[in-house]
C-alpha cells in the first residue's frame, strides 16, 4: 500500500496564523447566541472558506432529553440617563446585554435597575458575559466602574432591550471532507458566544481554514466539521445523526486556541483513544510547557459527544484551560488577546495530531532474524550526511525492531521517545526497500 502523504504542506505554512486571525476578526463583531440571525451570519462568514451545509431545527423539536428553544434576536439596547445620554449601549459592545434577554422598555429607578445589572467587582474595568437561555428574564452587563458612576448620579433611567423571543429554529453548519475511507474524524467548534475573540472566534476560524486546506488534499480519513451552538447544538446534532455515529473514529472539540497560554489537551472519556495518544505525543514534542487533563464531565461539547450512551472518542484542545484566566468571559477577551502566532501554532499542533491519525499503521519486518544488512542497501549512506542522522538511524532501528504486526508506528514513536514523523518517514523508506510490509499483506510476501 502506498503511504498517504503527510500534511507537511499544511504544517509548514507560516502565513496560516494571519489567515486564521483575519477570519476571527471578521467573526468578532457578530452578536451570537444559541439561536438567531447572529448564528446564521456566522455560518455565512465561515461559508466563505468552505461549502458549509446549513441545518435548521424548529423550535419545540425534541432532541434527546432537550427541546429546541425559542429563537432570539436583538436589534438595539441601551440605558439612558435623565440627560438623554446612553451610559450603556449595545452598539458599543454586544456583551452589554444578557444573552436571551426578553424585550423591555420603560423608565426605571436605579434601585430596581441594579437587580438586573451584572458586573465584576474584582475586575472593575471589564464587562462580563452572561446568559439566560432557559429562564425568561432580562439584564445588562457593564463594568463595575460604570455602575459606581450610576450610583453616584442616582435618578431614573430609560431602558430599552429591543429583542424578539419567538418560534423559529436552531442553526448549525456542517462540512464533510470525504477521504478514501468512511471512517470520520469529528472536528467541532461552538458558535454561540458573541464578541469573545478567544472563546470562540479563534476555534471557529481555525477549523474553517483547516477545512479549506484539507479540502484541497487527498486524505485517507474523512473529516466532518461542525459549527454548532454549545450544548443544545451538539445535542441536536447527536439526535439527528445517532444512526451513523459509528463512522466516527476520533474527534476534537476546538475552543480558545488564540491566546498565549497552554497548550492544553483534555482527554476523551475513554482516555486511551488514538486522538488522546496523538495529541499527547504532539504536545510532548512541542518544546514548550503543556497541560494534559483527564476527562471530566464539564466544559464544552466534548461532554455531549462523550456522554455514556455515545462515548465517542472526542477530546478538547485549547490553549489556556477555560475559566482559568482573567480574560475568560469578559470584554478583555478581544482581538488584542489573541495573536496570529498563537493561532498558527495551535493549527500546527492539531494538524500534526491529524497526521498521526492518517499515517498510523502496523507493519511487519520482513527480515526479523537479526538486523537486516542496511549498509548493503545504502540505507545508512542515504542519511549519513543529514544533521539528524543519529535520530533517523535510531528511528530506523526502532522501527525494524518493533515492526512485528502488533506495534503501530505511534507505539514505536512512544517507545523510542522520537517524533512520530521520524518513525513514519523512515518506515516509508524501509517499506520501499522491501524490509517492511503492511501487517495485512505480509503473509503473502516472501523475504
Amino acid at each position: 500500500m502506498e503511504e498517504v502523504p503527510a500534511f507537511a504542506s499544511l504544517i509548514g505554512n507560516d502565513a496560516i496564523g494571519e489567515e486564521i486571525y483575519r477570519v476571527a476578526a471578521e467573526l468578532f463583531p457578530i452578536c451570537r447566541s444559541i439561536t438567531g440571525d447572529g448564528v446564521r451570519k456566522t455560518i455565512e462568514v465561515l461559508g466563505r472558506q468552505i461549502p458549509l451545509q446549513r441545518h435548521e431545527v424548529p423550535t419545540g423539536t425534541t432532541v434527546l432529553d432537550w427541546e429546541i428553544p425559542k429563537e432570539w434576536n436583538i436589534a438595539e439596547a441601551y440605558i439612558e440617563d435623565s440627560r438623554g445620554e446612553r451610559v450603556v449601549d449595545f452598539q458599543r459592545s454586544n456583551l452589554h446585554v444578557v444573552s436571551y434577554s426578553t424585550p423591555v422598555k420603560r423608565r426605571i429607578t436605579l434601585s430596581e435597575l441594579k437587580s438586573h445589572i451584572f458586573t465584576l467587582p474584582d475586575q472593575p474595568d471589564l464587562i462580563p458575559y452572561r446568559t439566560s437561555y432557559y429562564k425568561e428574564t432580562w439584564g445588562f452587563c457593564m463594568s463595575h466602574r460604570q455602575l459606581a458612576e450610576l450610583e453616584a448620579a442616582g435618578g431614573e433611567y430609560e431602558i430599552l432591550i429591543d429583542s424578539r423571543l419567538e418560534p423559529g429554529s436552531l442553526t448549525w453548519g456542517e462540512y464533510l471532507h470525504k477521504g478514501e475511507t468512511t471512517e470520520e474524524v469529528l472536528l467541532s467548534a461552538h458558535v454561540c458566544h458573541p464578541s469573545l475573540a478567544n472563546d470562540n472566534c479563534s476555534g471557529m476560524a481555525l477549523l474553517a481554514v483547516l477545512a479549506r486546506e484539507l479540502g484541497r488534499r487527498r486524505t485517507k480519513l474523512s473529516y466532518r466539521f461542525l459549527f454548532v451552538p454549545g450544548t443544545i447544538g451538539s445535542i441536536a446534532w447527536l439526535a439527528a445523526n445517532e444512526a451513523t455515529l459509528g463512522h466516527i473514529g476520533n474527534g476534537l472539540v476546538v475552543a480558545g486556541v488564540g491566546d498565549a497560554g497552554g497548550p492544553t489537551y483534555k482527554r476523551s472519556r475513554r482516555g486511551d483513544a488514538l486522538i488522546d495518544r496523538a495529541m499527547a505525543h504532539v504536545l510532548r514534542h512541542a518544546e514548550r510547557p503543556f497541560n494534559l487533563l483527564e476527562f471530566f464531565p464539564y466544559g464544552y461539547d466534548e461532554r455531549q459527544y462523550c456522554s455514556p450512551a455515545f462515548d465517542l472518542p472526542v477530546g478538547l484542545f485549547q490553549r489556556s484551560q477555560f475559566a482559568t484566566f482573567p480574560e475568560y468571559h469578559t470584554s478583555a477577551d478581544n482581538l488584542e488577546f489573541i495573536a496570529p502566532e498563537h493561532l498558527g501554532n495551535s493549527y500546527r499542533w492539531i494538524v500534526q495530531a491529524l497526521d498521526i491519525l492518517e499515517r498510523d499503521r502496523r507493519l511487519i519486518n520482513m527480515f526479523p532474524k537479526g538486523e537486516p544488512q542496511l549498509g548493503r542497501r545504502g540505507l545508512y549512506n542515504a542519511i549519513g550526511g543529514d544533521k539528524n542522522a543519529y535520530t533517523m538511524n535510531m528511528a530506523m532501528l526502532w522501527t525494524l525492531n518493533l515492526s512485528d504486526g502488533r506495534h503501530s508506528l505511534l507505539d514505536i514513536a512512544e517507545r523510542a521517545s522520537l517524533p512520530f514523523d521520524a518513525i513514519a518517514s523512515i518506515a516509508a523508506v524501509l517499506e520501499r526497500h522491501g524490509l517492511l510490509a503492511e501487517a495485512a499483506d505480509a503473509a503473502t510476501q516472501t523475504p
